[in-house]
């Protein structure tokens, strides 16, 4: 059986009708093609659309739309709008708020693209490093070198920096992606501590190399998915140690050496190799112990284990603050927001997204990918909350939380990953 379609005319809008706007996505301002009207600027807004006219859904609307309105040389009443086909000609609007939100649309998925780029060939330069570090290490540290390099500039001649989930490339490894992440956390902190080129050199250097003693240690063992043995634990925790040898004969800096000898002491004299604490612990090395909590709590072995970038920042926030220098926790959550890039959220009209970026000047209002089939996935729906006040973000979700359909067409990755770029542009 067929599907009615009920039509009413613009004059006929109210607040409280689920409307559906028949028209292309970037045809019109509004966030969705379908939605419950609100205010009276939504119905504004849909009036200069010059539709004449709307479909909209009884069962979900909470009451009837207005009286048709008489012709002026009418005497009586008419009869509210029926059924029409769903075929019925609409006209195409010229809207301006349509017009500005194209171009914010296509600035913002120039942004994201601009950063997958560089996302992308830092992947294979962290790639290179990892392979050469034991088999041609002079290669190595010039290529680690040349990649710091790049992203210290970065960070430190542009103006405000956003931090984006990226998607990895097919066939990446755990552990060069693991580095990356670490590194390109590290020097976000780093930058909101106005550090010195030479310093965030080092800690990048310190971060790209600092699990590189893990070299050393069988794959059976430093892959191993199960619970490690009591052995296992010990030949583990000795990584720090392998590497700041390895990274000695590397001769990469005194500085990015006590990173990677120190980068799993916690302030509490908890951490390993030589159980320092508080101010026995380097400053940088502090940076790259957060950084590294929060990517292993996101990104474990096990990924069953794996929290969401949410739920990580929770954990470390009451469970493991003493363990963390306070101030660069801290930093760590306000520089990710509320809703981390990555996280996958249902928002307050029950639609579901990915957190794609930080919104610097309105943390709970992040950058949204949203679920929206009739949009192509190569080109998706990217939505500032900020700009959007009706719409809110509810509840943080797991994988196996969204509905199949959601899953497919939003295709998250199993590893959270991250690079930055320059703020993306906002509102026009």
């Amino acid at each position: 059986m067929t599907e009615q379609s009920y039509y009413i005319t613009p004059d006929q809008l109210r607040i409280g009708l689920y409307v559906h706007i028949d028209l292309g996505w970037m045809d019109h301002p509004f966030t969705f093609n379908n939605f419950k009207i609100k205010d009276e600027g939504q119905i504004a807004e849909l009036k200069k659309l010059n539709l004449t006219k709307l479909r909209y859904d009884p069962l979900r609307s909470d009451g009837e739309p207005l009286p048709v309105p008489p012709p002026a040389s009418a005497t009586t009443e008419e009869a509210p709008a029926t059924a029409a086909p769903a075929s019925e000609h609409i006209d195409t609007p010229t809207s301006a708020s349509a017009n500005a939100r194209q171009q914010r649309l296509a600035e913002l998925h120039s942004a994201i693209h601009a950063c997958e780029k560089k996302y992308a060939k830092a992947t294979t330069d962290a790639r290179q490093i990892e392979k050469d570090a034991l088999t041609n290490p002079p290669k190595s540290v010039q290529q680690a070198q040349s990649l710091v390099d790049t992203m210290v500039e970065s960070l430190l001649t542009e103006g405000e920096i956003v931090l984006h989930a990226m998607q990895p490339k097919p066939g990446a490894s755990d552990t060069h992606t693991h580095s990356l992440n670490v590194a390109v956390i590290s020097l976000m902190l780093a930058k909101s501590l106005d550090m010195t080129t030479n310093d965030a050199t080092q800690l990048g250097l310190g971060a790209i190399f600092h699990d590189i003693g893990k070299t050393q240690i069988p794959d059976r063992i430093a892959k191993k998915t199960d619970a490690l043995s009591k052995a296992e634990i010990s030949l583990m925790q000795q990584h720090p140690t392998m590497g700041g040898k390895i990274a000695t004969e590397l001769g990469i800096g005194a500085q990015a050496i006590r990173i990677i000898l120190q980068h799993h002491e916690c302030m509490d004299g908890s951490g390993y190799p030589a159980k320092l604490k508080l101010e026995e612990i380097d400053r940088l090395a502090r940076i790259v112990a957060v950084a590294n909590l929060y990517d292993n709590l996101c990104n474990p072995i096990n990924v069953a284990q794996a929290m969401t970038p949410y739920e990580a920042l929770s954990h470390m926030f009451a469970h493991q603050r003493s363990k963390c220098d306070a101030a660069i926790l801290k930093l760590l959550i306000k520089s990710f927001g509320v809703y981390p890039p990555g996280s996958l959220v249902r928002l307050s009209d029950g639609e579901h997204g990915i957190v794609i970026s930080v919104n610097p000047n309105k943390p709970l209002r992040p950058f949204v990918l949203l679920n929206a089939p009739e949009v192509p996935r190569d080109t998706p729906l990217l939505i500032n909350l900020g700009e959007e006040a009706s719409l809110s973000i509810t509840h943080c979700l797991r994988q196996n939380q969204l509905p199949k359909d959601v899953l497919d067409y939003l295709q998250p990755a199993t590893r959270i990953n991250y690079y930055f770029d320059k703020e993306t542009p906002a509102e026009a």
